[in-house]
């Protein structure tokens, strides 16, 4: 595998430790040197009592979709917070499967799907092998899916696992085969981990990721054997000694990757979907007996030969989802993905442990946990609301639903070339979607101390205040059509936008997870209505509203409004979530 995706060539050791060596150097001056140790909240695991309003529904929403859409806010306000955590963890209908973008030297009319069909030029007479064009379409598919998101927290958790289980659509090399493992993580998104871990183990795209494709009784490959256990599962914990970590020793990495000989991709054109992109060759598998240390009890995995020997790997998972930091170590990302970076003592002891308890109770179904800490009152305190800054994918997805932009064209090609504008604007923040910078994921859930704080930097925070600034005047325009906020309907959709001071009070809290001071709400009237009584914005709008076709009324007010709104998303309180 190549360094510049995982850090592994062969069976090299690549430790989080390694990894956090290659820390951003454009990352803040002013980001953290250690880890806060003020205790945040004593609140933990136990629902939620305290008032459900549009705070609350807000909160929730931001964390567990892309941003607050208005009418996401509009729907959970009729319902309890039980029931609108149970419409979030319900699970959608599936999505048609990825379009071609654009190119008419595929096989595959433009807009059609290309998920199962060979690389080849029109005539057949010349193998083309249109890679960038299908990873295109991935790409831009999956964000659509983001941006079009139902009422449901499936696309936060197909992140959270395409972050926790990393492959990168670049090394794997083949969109097809990456399509597929993204299939793999929307399909199970909600289910059982157990299952999910297995499922993944043996999918093509990991096994060419980490090289699980080259591990045979002859050769074994340790790559992902070691990450099975440091990142997807168990954890590494402190090391105790050369080679001997708190939860499993180098020994136990070895025996992982004889447990895991035989599985490789198929090279096999992936004609429908139930077409594997890999299989179990037992004439590659070590048949011996695998000895674990006394970190796992001492553990044998008998050796099986013939087809049976793909039934380690359900002993392998088994053994090490028996262990009780197994479930404590997927609730600690759970709750740095929803919630906060920093766990104290208390939040360790008053949410991680009855979670991961909840969790193995379960039999490792994650729903269960999730709902317990979405209507907790540790989620809903106000320590825990406006305290993460978002990722450039939130910031980016969550501005076009939090201020209604909709792609403005149906058309497949002229679709893609706006989302492939987007997916850009997230890829210069940082974050490229479908290739994380390594095995870990992005550095903003891991890096000690820093976390989040890495999504903001000298050379980022620019990047953001751009694209806010674009969308709230001229937009990007391709085609003779624009994606652009709309200032004007976006205002009218507030509860009295003809009041300068309910305006910004409204857009407020439609936009900042935390609340304004007096003093910044004076300054973004004086941005609306600069040296102007307040009589006069009224006087401005209420001509506009009542000859809204009107260009020389309407052009006022949507100059001021559009001045209004670029200096709302530039605060730095619209950086947090």
């Amino acid at each position: 595998m190549p360094a510049d995706q995982s850090g592994l060539t062969g069976n090299q050791v690549d430790t989080v430790a390694a990894r956090q060596s290659t820390l951003i150097d454009s990352s803040s001056e002013f980001a953290n040197k250690h880890l806060p140790t003020v205790q945040r909240t004593s609140a933990g695991l136990e629902p939620y009592t305290g008032p459900w309003g549009i705070s609350q529904v807000s909160h929730l929403l931001r964390r567990a979709m892309f941003g607050a859409a208005k009418s996401d806010i509009e729907v959970l306000q009729q319902h309890s917070l039980a029931d609108a955590v149970d419409l979030l963890l319900a699970v959608p209908p599936p999505e048609p499967s990825a379009p071609l973008a654009y190119d008419t030297r595929e096989l595959v009319p433009i807009g059609d799907t290309w998920v199962y069909q060979p690389y080849k030029s029109p005539d057949a007479t010349v193998t083309f092998v249109p890679t960038g064009i299908r990873t295109t379409s991935l790409k831009c598919w999956w964000l659509g899916l983001m941006l079009d998101q139902p009422l449901s927290i499936r696309e936060k958790m197909v992140l959270f696992w395409h972050n926790h289980f990393v492959t990168a659509v670049g090394t794997v090399g083949d969109p097809r085969f990456s399509y597929r493992y993204l299939t793999l993580l929307r399909t199970n998104a909600l289910g059982n981990f157990r299952t999910l871990v297995k499922q993944v183990t043996v999918d093509g795209a990991i096994l060419r990721y980490l090289n699980g494709n080259t591990n045979t009784k002859s050769s074994p490959n340790e790559n992902y054997g070691r990450e099975l256990q440091e990142l997807f599962t168990i954890g590494k914990g402190p090391e105790i000694a050369s080679g001997d970590y708190t939860n499993y020793t180098e020994n136990d990495v070895k025996a992982a990757a004889r447990v895991l000989t035989g599985w490789r991709d198929d090279a096999a054109p992936l004609t429908s979907p139930s077409t594997d992109a890999w299989r179990f060759d037992a004439t590659r598998h070590d048949t011996a007996d695998k000895q674990f240390s006394e970190r796992y009890g001492n553990t044998v995995i008998t050796g099986r030969s013939g087809a049976d020997g793909a039934l380690e790997l359900d002993d392998l998972v088994a053994m090490i989802l028996a262990q009780p930091e197994t479930a404590r170590a997927l609730c600690r990302q759970l709750y740095r993905w929803f919630v906060y970076y920093l766990i104290d003592a208390q939040t360790e002891a008053s949410v991680i442990e009855p979670m991961a308890a909840i969790l193995r109770s379960n039999n490792y179904e994650v729903l269960p946990a999730l709902r317990a800490l979405l209507t907790s009152a540790h989620f809903y305190d106000a320590v825990n609301m406006g305290c993460v800054i978002k990722s450039p994918l939130d910031f980016v997805v969550g501005l076009c639903r939090q201020l209604s932009m909709k792609i403005p064209s149906a058309d497949v090609p002229q679709r893609y070339t706006f989302l492939a504008y987007l997916l850009s604007q997230a890829s210069s923040m940082q974050q490229n979607l479908g290739d994380p910078p390594n095995v870990a994921g992005w550095a903003a859930y891991y890096q000690l101390p820093q976390y989040y704080e890495l999504w903001i930097s000298s050379d980022t925070l620019p990047r953001r205040n751009a694209m806010t600034g674009t969308m709230a005047r001229a937009g990007y325009s391709n085609g003779g059509a624009t994606l652009a906020i709309d200032s004007l309907a976006f205002v009218r959709s507030l509860t009295n936008p003809g009041d300068a001071v309910s305006l910004i009070d409204d857009a407020a809290q439609r936009l900042y997870a935390i609340p304004l001071t007096q003093n910044q709400k004076a300054f973004l009237k004086d941005t609306l209505v600069p040296g102007l009584p307040d009589y006069e914005w009224t006087a401005e709008w209420n001509s506009y509203v009542a000859d809204p076709t009107n260009v020389q009324k309407s052009a006022p007010v949507r100059t001021k409004l559009e001045a209004l709104l670029s200096t709302m998303l530039r605060m730095p309180e619209y950086q947090l979530s």
